[in-house]
């Protein structure tokens, strides 16, 4: 809103100091700053109405240090991050951009289903929450939303790539054809030589005409990375301040990617893919990343709230569509391999224990407790401890997605 309006005021009042709200990292570091505000300033109020409301959490007991205490914390905090990341967001951007308007979709949606969840365990007293049924058919149906338009939509395009490279000299800045500008499903898969996937070569073998029908593999792709990442995202909230933390440190690398990939000079100086209208990201990024550390003001140990299934499948939502909408969808199990482990972690275990059990009558476990987190719990670490070091391997990760940006 902000955006139109000092776009008006620059075009056709010449108000000094108006055009620079054209500049995405303008428009970036002031979301970054605004979403930080209001989820350290309101935030603290949210936390006080949700405490009002008696909305508590319900911990069951696993035999966990420190577990007891955290009973009666607020819960459904993700609303913080909700609000602090859409406020800016409309405020801010090009709400006509079709990524905007994709990932305000996504948050809403996603936020949707961890809501119903989080109100059917605290007001309707079930543990269970909302079914894992309908869970799914929420994130699949997002999926088929999401995939659909990145497929359909005519504003979707990449920069060709046999176009002709941008080129520097000393008398002049740019020199450069107009790029073509392309509807594709080619993606970026890492440390290979081209550096490239196309989604429609896997159904090559169907024969000529085989491109018309990319969509059979890549909607299907897209489903199951939001599946997976937001189902991730909700098995890293288990300790405090751990899926806040990592999610930031991911979104940062994100909107790195989302910044390159939109800009015609730096894409072509790093030899990347370059993808009109991808910039726009970089502000809504900026604003989730700082409703994150912002949240994380109320929820780093001890937590004074937890985010609940409204902030942690709308995390996990928000960074599975930015990566699948910048290209970087193959770089996930690298930037995200903490969703990955801990997901991985619970598949391994209960896989493990069925089969023991069926072959030797009684169950086997891999780790003391799943998720991942819970076994160096289990281990003696404390949580504090555990968080830090998690961190500290997803930051080591996001250096190694970025360094990919150059490996061929």
């Amino acid at each position: 809103m902000l955006y139109y309006l000092f776009e008006y005021l620059d075009k056709t009042m010449d108000v000094p100091g108006a055009g620079v709200f054209r500049y995405i990292t303008f428009r970036s570091a002031l979301a970054l700053i605004l979403s930080l505000m209001i989820s350290t300033i309101y935030g603290k109020k949210i936390i006080t109405f949700l405490r009002n409301q008696q909305v508590g959490e319900t911990v069951r007991e696993l035999g966990l240090e420190g577990q007891k205490q955290k009973a009666g914390t607020p819960t459904m905090g993700g609303l913080i991050i909700i609000i602090a990341t859409l406020i800016p967001v409309l405020l801010l951007t090009k709400l006509n951009n079709i990524y905007i308007i994709l990932l305000v979709v996504t948050t809403l949606w996603m936020g949707t289903i961890g809501f119903i969840d989080d109100y059917i365990k605290i007001f309707k007293k079930d543990k269970q929450g909302l079914k894992g049924i309908f869970k799914v058919v929420g994130q699949v149906g997002l999926g088929l939303v999401v995939g659909s338009v990145l497929y359909f939509n005519p504003s979707v395009t990449v920069r060709e790539r046999s176009a002709t490279p941008i080129s520097f000299n000393q008398t002049k800045n740019v020199i450069a054809q107009t790029p073509a500008e392309i509807k594709s499903v080619v993606t970026t898969i890492p440390f290979t030589k081209n550096n490239e996937l196309d989604y429609a070569k896997i159904i090559e073998w169907t024969g000529e005409g085989y491109e018309n029908w990319a969509w059979l593999v890549f909607i299907p792709i897209v489903i199951f990375i939001i599946t997976a990442v937001s189902n991730g995202a909700n098995l890293t909230d288990g300790i405090d301040g751990l899926a806040a933390g990592t999610s930031a440190i991911s979104a940062l690398a994100l909107g790195i990617f989302a910044f390159v990939s939109g800009n015609v000079i730096l894409s072509s100086y790093l030899n990347i893919m370059y993808i009109p209208n991808s910039g726009e990201m970089t502000v809504f990024i900026a604003a989730f990343v700082g409703a994150l550390i912002g949240f994380l003001w109320y929820n780093s140990f001890p937590a004074t709230v937890f985010m609940g299934d409204t902030g942690s499948l709308t995390i996990g939502g928000i960074i599975a569509v930015l990566a699948i909408s910048v290209r970087k969808e193959m770089l996930l199990p690298v930037l995200c391999a903490i969703f990955f482990a801990e997901n991985l972690s619970v598949i391994l275990q209960v896989s493990y224990f069925k089969y023991t059990k069926k072959r030797f009558g009684e169950g086997k476990r891999i780790f003391l407790m799943s998720p991942l987190h819970h076994h160096y719990q289990k281990k003696g670490y404390h949580e504090s401890k555990i968080v830090t070091r998690f961190w500290i391997v997803a930051i080591l990760l996001t250096i190694v997605s970025i360094v990919t940006l150059k490996l061929r």
